[in-house]
Order: structure tokens, then C-alpha cells, then sequence
């Protein structure tokens, strides 16, 4: 590990520093430390084949840190070996989380561990209580990478006779570790369309970027268990919620696209579904793609732009507002409309707090993308829909692209850096950053404020 690896962690968890950097300044801070490293490194002509500018440099690491996999030049094509490895990195960091990959640099180098960094380990692998955070981080990191070699193993099936041992091997660890951080990077000018009707890659993508989406809390959850009735209320909603989401998704966008010639009407019945299903994985923060979804109809695109901002898991390698947050104001909402006194699922009590920062999520994202969408209009002569889906795609660190983001001009790519720095930290961490809290124990009395 080089000295200015070292000092960029150690610059971020400093106990000097302690006292003037609270925990979002902490993340926010360390997470700009790398990108402007990461940026650096793309930006060296050792990098690039001299087609890569400074703003595209900082383009692709943003979207590589924050495993969103928008790219304005062609990864495969545009990055040398070194630059391709340098997004590697970036990729593994962005997706396993900088504090994660703090506290496991820190055992690696024999430093102790100190307990702001413990708690804030906690909280971004959303853990509590008494726990080894030293040895959960090394297990998280252990399951990742096995995942990525054994997704490596099985499309190297694929990739090794066809390119060779060395470059098959290198393909296909690079598009497994981009499936399992839901990164979305492909070293193909056309992602994965050339291999749509291939069980063997597209099923293990997605076996990747499920597995990578469902959340380390779920996956560390199963391994305590190993019994449903005993989970947690958390991963038994992602449980229900990431299946649920998976066959609405796949049914929708056959339904949608079946009889569109451009896209799954001039495929077989079994190779419709097996796209859609792909589609239906890939759309939730992924960001691979198997069709062109410049000639998805506009009713698909819509649906796709849901399920984006929806997103994966809470404490995962994925984006959105997070589907235990959307999970909690459906089941809010359900409340309401029965007129329960209580908000429930599984035998469980949902607390108040929990609801009201589900819907102050939910609030703050749309403003960011409002605000997103507005500028980018002025700055772009794109039509209305591309822009839309190309910001909430940027948010919830998804990806996908109508085939836009090359077209955007400087001013434009600069706000979708913006965009997915917010939405890989989270808007919430923003604005509470922003926010100055002021406690009070006054209580005023309550009044009636008509609604709806």
C-alpha cells in the first residue's frame, strides 16, 4: 500500500481532526479525497489512449466510486489496462463503502481501530450494539470477493474460450466485480447486447448484482440465523420486497416490450423472459443492459425510472432511496388508509422516527432531482424524457442510458457528478451536513392543519 493511500485514510480518521468533523463531513470528506485521487490517476496519459479529458477523467471515477457505471468515453476502448484496473479499485472501494474498506485497511497495517471509526462502521453496515466491527468488516470483505471469483469461475466457462486464458480470466473477474458492487461497467462498446440470449452470463450477472444489491445486513443477518421466523424485521422485508420487485419488474417489461420488434419481439418466448428478467435485476442500480433502451417505449422507460429510483438495499453495494425506505411508506401508507393506530409487518411494530425518515428521504431525493433535471434542461438541448431518466439514473447510481451522456456538454456532465456523489452518499447525509440541529424539549400545543 503506497504512502498516499495511507495518508488519504489516515487524513480522513485523524483523531485531531475528530473534534471539527462530524460523521457526514467524515464520509463526505473521505469520499471526495479518493475521487480527486481517483481522477488524478484516469487523467495520466499512462491512463487513457488520448481521448479522455480532465472532466471526462473525473466523470468516470465519480461514476466508478459511486458504482454507477455512466460512461462518456468507451471503457474498453478509451482506458489502457492500468486505467481499467484503476477503475477496479475505484469500483471495489464505492461498492464495499470507504469507511468498510478504512477499517480493514487498518487491520491489515496492524493500527488500532479507534471508536469513531467503529461507530461509523456501524452505522454504514447498519449494526449495533457490542460487535466485533473488525471481524464483520473482514467477513463482509471475504463474502465479496469469494462471490466475485466464483462468479469470475463461471463465465470464464464463457469468456476463456473465446478470448484466451489471460484476457477471458481478466474479462470476466472485471464484470463480475462490476455485477456484485452494481457498478455497471462493461469492457464491450455495447455492454452485454451481445450476449442476450446467453443463460450462462446474464444469469450469474444477476445472480451477482442480487447478491450485492440485497445488503450485507441481510446477507451477515442469514448467516447468524439460518432461520426465517428468528430474522430481523429488516431483512425479512428485503426478503419479501427484492423477489416481489424482481417478477413485477420481469412481467412489466415483457409486457411492455414483447410485441416491439427493436427489442423482445424478435426474440423467443424463452429468451423474451430471460431478457426481461435481466432487465428487471439490472434496472435496480446495475446498470448492464442486454437490449438497447434507446428503443424501449416510453411506458417501459417510465416503469425503469420507478423501479431506478426505488433502488436496492439498505447497507449495499447498490443505490435509490432504498427498498426498505420505500417498503415503510407503502406500509405507512396502508396504515392510513385502514386506520390503524399502528404501522406494522410481520409482528413487528415500524417506529415513528423510522416513517418519518423513510418520508424525508423520499422528500429530499425528489428535490435533488427536480433541481438536477431543471438545470440540466438549460444546459442541454435533449428532450424532456432522456434528461429525466438519465438524472434518476445518475441518483440512484443505476447506470443505464438512452445514449445520451456522451452528448452532454461540460456544464452537464459536472451536474451529474454532483448528482451521484449525492446519490451514492445519500441526500439525507447532505442535508442533515448542511442542517444545523437544534434540540429542544419544548412542547407546543397541537392543532389541526388541514391536508390533502
Amino acid at each position: 500500500m503506497s504512502s498516499l493511500w495511507r495518508d488519504t485514510y489516515t487524513f480522513a480518521i485523524r483523531p485531531d481532526t475528530e473534534s471539527r468533523w462530524n460523521e457526514p463531513k467524515l464520509i463526505l470528506g473521505s469520499f471526495l479525497i479518493i475521487l480527486l485521487i481517483g481522477t488524478l490517476f484516469l487523467a495520466q496519459p499512462s491512463s487513457h489512449k488520448g481521448d479522455v479529458t480532465f472532466i471526462n477523467a473525473l466523470f468516470t471515477a465519480t461514476s466508478a466510486i459511486s458504482v454507477t457505471g455512466l460512461g462518456v468515453v468507451d471503457t474498453g476502448s478509451a482506458f489502457t489496462l492500468q486505467g481499467q484496473l484503476f477503475l477496479l479499485v475505484l469500483m471495489e472501494i464505492g461498492g464495499l463503502g470507504q469507511m468498510t474498506m478504512t477499517v480493514l485497511l487498518l487491520a491489515l497495517l496492524s493500527k488500532r481501530v479507534g471508536l469513531r471509526q467503529q461507530v461509523l462502521a456501524k452505522e454504514a453496515l447498519g449494526q449495533g450494539g457490542s460487535i466485533n466491527i473488525v471481524r464483520l468488516v473482514k467477513r463482509i470483505i471475504l463474502f465479496a470477493f469469494l462471490a466475485q471469483l466464483i462468479g469470475t469461475a463461471i463465465m470464464a466457462f464463457r469468456w476463456v474460450p473465446e478470448m484466451g486464458w489471460a484476457h477471458g480470466l481478466y474479462v470476466s473477474f472485471f464484470h463480475a466485480a462490476s455485477a456484485f458492487n452494481n457498478a455497471g461497467f462493461s469492457l464491450f462498446a455495447n455492454n452485454l447486447m451481445d450476449y442476450r440470449d446467453d443463460p450462462l452470463i446474464s444469469l450469474t450477472v444477476c445472480a451477482l448484482l442480487i447478491l450485492g444489491g440485497i445488503g450485507f445486513t441481510v446477507i451477515m443477518d442469514l448467516v447468524r440465523t439460518r432461520r426465517l421466523r428468528r430474522l430481523k424485521l429488516h431483512s425479512k422485508l428485503m426478503l419479501v420486497m427484492t423477489p416481489a420487485l424482481l417478477l413485477i419488474g420481469t412481467l412489466m417489461f415483457w409486457l411492455l416490450e414483447r410485441g416491439n420488434p427493436a427489442t423482445l419481439g424478435g426474440l423467443s418466448l424463452g429468451n423474451q423472459w430471460l431478457a426481461a428478467f435481466f432487465q428487471s435485476a439490472t434496472a435496480r442500480t446495475a446498470g448492464f443492459n442486454t437490449l438497447d433502451l434507446g428503443h424501449f417505449t416510453s411506458a417501459s422507460l417510465l416503469f425503469m425510472m420507478m423501479l431506478m429510483f426505488i433502488g436496492a438495499g439498505t447497507t449495499s453495494t447498490g443505490g435509490g432511496i432504498k427498498v426498505t425506505t420505500f417498503a415503510v411508506v407503502i406500509l405507512a401508507t396502508r396504515a392510513f388508509l385502514t386506520k390503524r393506530p399502528h404501522i406494522t409487518a410481520f409482528g413487528r411494530t415500524i417506529a415513528p422516527h423510522v416513517v418519518t425518515r423513510s418520508l424525508a428521504i423520499i422528500i429530499v431525493s425528489v428535490m435533488v432531482l427536480m433541481l438536477a433535471m431543471f438545470l440540466l434542461m438549460i444546459t442541454e438541448d435533449l428532450p424532456f424524457d432522456r434528461i429525466m431518466f438519465e438524472t434518476i439514473s445518475a441518483f440512484a447510481t443505476v447506470g443505464l442510458s438512452t445514449g445520451i451522456t456522451a452528448q452532454l456538454s461540460e456544464p452537464g456532465k459536472l451536474i451529474l457528478v454532483m448528482v451521484m456523489i449525492c446519490g451514492r452518499l445519500g441526500p439525507l447525509t447532505l442535508a442533515v451536513m448542511l442542517a444545523r440541529p437544534s434540540e429542544t424539549r419544548i412542547k407546543y400545543p397541537e392543532e389541526n392543519v388541514h391536508t390533502g
